[in-house]
């Protein structure tokens, strides 16, 4: 059997420290949790908020702000997570299904933060908030799925026993074409085959600085069925506003708004209080 070359992270600490901060419990509440599997979106470290509506999680862009994505396995087996920013797969920038993407290995109870898109073996460019316009997916040319970042995760398949049958069963081929050979149809660009064009307005993810980023191949065999698909949409905070998924004002200021149109000029005469005067007892 095949096995597909996958990408796993190679950091620099000893493997024994890098066995135990894979072992350290984690305390934090991520944005999408999956069957213990999880995912959730960085800026300065620190994750976004998340908001749940219309059927899936979003979170605000800031414009030109780097962001990470934090993937972590919450199982005690190593699994391959194929992680797509804007439809494009974080190592090699394609765009294929999920089983077909290059993949990053995470052994068991291991978290793993990825900045950018791997240019290499030994650095990625970040990635960062910034209009579809000047996206790195509409620098390639690839603007249909901009404002996702999706993680679908492959666990690895068991060895399965030998068994001695009195006549061999037939081996059930993958389909991958059509039935008369020709390959599937690719998905429709939108009305007339016409995407509309990237704007200034909406978000999208840009390719940025180097960041060093080591990694090596592992020999990995995924099951062919993935376990879990983690998904975040982002939109700057007009969009989501016109979403309805968030109000046009929070309560803070609502509250805030209430206070100042309730305001008047004067109200009962006298003097300002001395705060350094001590009052009567």
């Amino acid at each position: 059997m095949t096995r597909r070359r996958e990408i796993r992270r190679v950091l620099r600490f000893a493997p024994a420290l890098l066995l135990v901060a894979a072992l350290l419990p984690s305390s934090r509440v991520f944005a999408v949790d999956r069957g213990g599997f999880s995912m959730d979106i960085l800026v300065g470290g620190a994750p976004l908020s998340e908001y749940a509506a219309r059927g899936t999680t979003y979170i605000e862009a800031l414009k030109n702000r780097d962001y990470s994505v934090r993937l972590r396995n919450g199982t005690g087996e190593r699994v391959a997570i194929a992680l797509s920013v804007d439809g494009l797969n974080s190592i090699d920038a394609r765009t294929t299904s999920a089983s077909e993407a290059r993949k990053w290995v995470l052994g068991p109870y291991e978290t793993v933060t990825l900045d950018g898109w791997q240019t290499s073996s030994a650095a990625a460019r970040r990635f960062f908030f910034t209009s579809e316009e000047r996206s790195y997916g509409s620098w390639l040319g690839r603007t249909k799925n901009l404002g996702i970042i999706a993680a679908v995760v492959f666990r690895e398949r068991r060895p399965q026993p030998v068994i001695a049958w009195p006549e061999a069963a037939p081996q059930r081929e993958r389909q991958e074409k059509d039935s008369d050979g020709s390959e599937a149809p690719a998905p429709s660009a939108g009305k007339n085959g016409v995407l509309p064009a990237p704007t200034d307005d909406m978000a999208a993810t840009g390719i940025g600085t180097e960041t060093s980023h080591p990694v090596r191949q592992v020999a990995f065999d995924p099951e062919d069925s993935p376990v879990a698909h983690l998904e975040i949409r982002y939109e700057y905070r007009e969009a989501l506003v016109r979403l309805g998924v968030l109000p046009r004002y929070d309560d803070r200021c609502a509250d805030a708004l209430s206070r100042r149109e309730g305001a008047h000029g004067f109200e009962e005469p006298g003097f300002s209080p001395d705060p350094y005067r001590r009052r009567p007892r």
